[in-house]
């Protein structure tokens, strides 16, 4: 394994441009797989969500890394100009299905929406629903009956609290915040898979709470709020955040 390798994954890890470029520069070829994976997908699939992802994938694509499918390739980069650029009509956009690891909320058998929440980009996110998108759309259900989320769902856990702001774009769109699913499968495929049952958008905000899901107590409930006040229901007032009893 090369000694590069490693500098890169951590830059990945971070979002580190600086870093991602130093490596590629010092001579890392990103055609040539990671642990038996390509380069590209290692820095898809990584956990960090940040402002700087589309400006490391431009990079590592500008070395050589390839994305086949061109949608989901501008959808990542959050580039509308890129995606205006492909001339495909916007009922093929608005009806296309992508499958990627996630480590967090599934994206098997998702729309391209689900992937600008899961991401959190914002203006990809109004793009999409100004093509026609359908905002309660639902990703592909598992053998189990687990998954069907719609693109809310990506953004009441994420990461930071990234997609915050793409959740109000939908909500203002009329994303539901009533849909139930049987049950869904946080980071499947990775070390920290966990499975949901009975939730909607408003207990798998809640589920934030759960070590796994590196979310804050502040975050989880202000989130919380949020999808409550959305839905017309009742907000309580005092949530006891962070929680007293257990720092005392």
């Amino acid at each position: 394994m090369s000694t590069l390798t490693q500098p890169l994954l951590d830059a990945f890890e971070t979002h580190s441009v600086a870093g991602v470029a130093a490596a590629l520069d010092a001579g890392l070829d990103v055609t040539q797989p990671i642990e038996g994976k390509q380069p590209v997908d290692h820095l898809i699939e990584m956990y960090y969500r940040s402002d700087a992802f589309p400006a490391c994938l431009t990079l590592v694509l500008a070395r050589g890394a390839r994305i086949e499918d061109a949608l989901l390739r501008m959808v990542l980069l959050d580039d509308i100009d890129g995606l205006r650029a492909l001339s495909v009509p916007a009922q093929e956009i608005i009806a296309h299905r992508v499958s990627l690891p996630c480590a967090f909320t599934p994206l098997d058998g998702a729309t391209l929406l689900h992937v600008a929440a899961e991401y959190g980009h914002v203006a990809m996110t109004r793009h999409l629903l100004a093509l026609g998108a359908d905002v309660d759309a639902r990703a592909a259900v598992d053998p189990h009956g687990m998954n069907g989320h719609t693109p809310l769902f990506h953004t009441v856990n994420s990461n930071g609290n990234r997609s915050l702001p793409v959740m109000r774009v939908l909500l203002e769109a009329g994303a539901r915040t009533d849909v139930l699913l049987p049950g869904i499968t946080w980071g499947a495929g990775f070390d920290w898979a966990t499975t949901c049952f009975d939730v909607t958008p408003v207990s798998y905000a809640q589920l934030g709470l759960l070590r796994q899901m590196q979310r804050t107590e502040a975050d989880t409930y202000h989130t919380t709020r949020l999808l409550l006040a959305a839905a017309g229901r009742s907000v309580p007032t005092e949530l006891n955040v962070p929680n007293r009893y257990l720092r005392s």
